[in-house]
């Protein structure tokens, strides 16, 4: 009652955070009142009062995983591959002919599933972070280098043609128009990115790793049938991968704030 009575009045400021904050509270609510009431084995699932009990008891696990899976691995494969993309998209846009020759690639390879290319992986680079940082990249690179390409064509010849008239330059053109027409792309790219990396980097610890990480933890906890600290896991990288891809979304709202998508909003 009280999520709508807030959402009749859209004009609130603040509407747009406590509704979702007071629905997911309800949904906890939900879920500790009827794992209390029909008596659900903790193994099947355990109350979230039990899943932050064992989140406070295991922190230094916790954050001993958190830097292993996420630092090391998620986002040291996040910046170089997104990186590597940005570099050969520009590459790619200079010299058009590789284009017909490197993106049918490109998808071919991210079509390639992860389960597949991670024990590869693993067994190329060894069991440490270096070998998760591999399969980040993989999973990072083509979709990034797709969303810059198609940025850096989003502008018209209208737009060309006027460049040319200024006697500009292939950089000039490159850094006053076609790149600031692609950041809408590049954003989009970043943020696909970076759900794929903390995903690829768990994943990829399941064929593999030190006695440490967040993947190693989940499927050594689901066989001591530790599901709480599974599920402590899994709030970690939910809370991680959101905040990750808010801070994107954020400097998003900044960068292009002159573009359509982002009028309008607070």
């Amino acid at each position: 009652m009280l999520n709508a009575l807030i959402a009749r009045h859209g004009a609130w400021r603040w509407g747009g955070y406590v509704i979702p904050i007071l629905f997911g509270v309800t949904l906890l609510a939900m879920w500790e009142t009827g794992e209390r009431l029909f008596e659900i084995s903790d193994v099947l699932l355990p109350a979230p009062s039990e899943i932050a009990a064992r989140f406070w008891l295991s922190r230094d696990i916790l954050w001993v995983d958190f830097v292993q899976t996420v630092i090391k691995g998620a986002l040291s494969g996040f910046l170089m591959g997104c990186g590597a993309a940005f570099v050969l998209a520009v590459v790619i846009d200079r010299f058009p002919f590789l284009q017909k020759g490197l993106l049918p690639v490109g998808n071919f390879v991210a079509a390639l599933p992860i389960v597949g290319m991670a024990p590869i992986l693993v067994m190329w680079f060894g069991f440490d972070w270096q070998s998760k940082a591999a399969v980040v990249v993989v999973m990072v690179f083509f979709p990034m280098l797709v969303n810059t390409v198609q940025g850096l064509q989003s502008t018209d010849s209208m737009q060309r043609d006027l460049m040319r008239t200024y006697a500009s330059s292939y950089w000039q053109t490159l850094l006053k128009l076609r790149l600031p027409a692609a950041m809408p792309f590049i954003f989009n790219g970043l943020k696909i990115a970076s759900t794929l990396a903390l995903i690829g980097a768990i994943v990829a610890e399941f064929f593999g790793s030190p006695i440490h990480g967040m993947g190693f933890r989940i499927s050594t906890s689901v066989g001591q049938l530790a599901l709480d600290l599974v599920w402590a896991e899994i709030v970690v990288a939910a809370i991680v991968g959101s905040a990750f891809y808010g801070g994107i979304a954020l400097l998003e709202r900044l960068v292009t704030f002159w573009h359509p998508s982002q009028r309008g909003r607070t």
